[in-house]
């Protein structure tokens, strides 16, 4: 004997849109830091007419405490802070600053120069200057009339 399995066309796509909501909820509820260390610096990256601009949340990062390099097309920020060490004579109640390291790579939009780049630390707020190559900038065309 033959079994029948009634076919319900709705259950196929609630199946497809729970997947969906699944992907989104894990990719936009990311957490930015794990429990004991940071790892993502927030980042805007835009762009001039001459230059590939960076700006990194960075607090508790001092300038000397940051490598940055460019190879390619990709832009990578290091940092690692070593905290005070713990004292024999507290009694910590909470002691989560300690070591702080992170490492972002990010992809340039444009071939920029990388030794003309500028780099600046401001009240925690790194900003990176990248000149765009001149193959990239963009350029004028006179129209002769005639």
């Amino acid at each position: 004997m033959t079994n029948l399995t009634r076919w319900e066309p709705f259950s196929d796509l609630l199946s497809v849109r729970k997947q969906m909501d699944d992907i989104f909820e894990s990719f936009f509820a990311r957490p930015i830091s794990n429990g004991d260390a940071w790892s993502m610096p927030l980042v805007d990256l835009y762009q001039t007419d001459d230059d590939v601009m960076v700006k990194a949340t960075l607090p508790g990062v001092e300038a000397k405490d940051l490598d940055i390099q460019i190879t390619g097309d990709a832009l990578t920020i290091r940092a690692e802070v070593q905290h005070e060490e713990e004292k024999k004579d507290k009694r910590y109640h909470l002691r989560e600053q300690r070591y702080t390291a992170f490492a972002r790579t990010l992809p340039l939009p444009v071939p920029v120069v990388a030794d003309k780049a500028e780099a600046e630390m401001k009240n925690g707020v790194l900003t990176l200057r990248l000149p765009k190559a001149e193959e990239v900038k963009p350029k004028s065309i006179t129209v002769k009339a005639k």
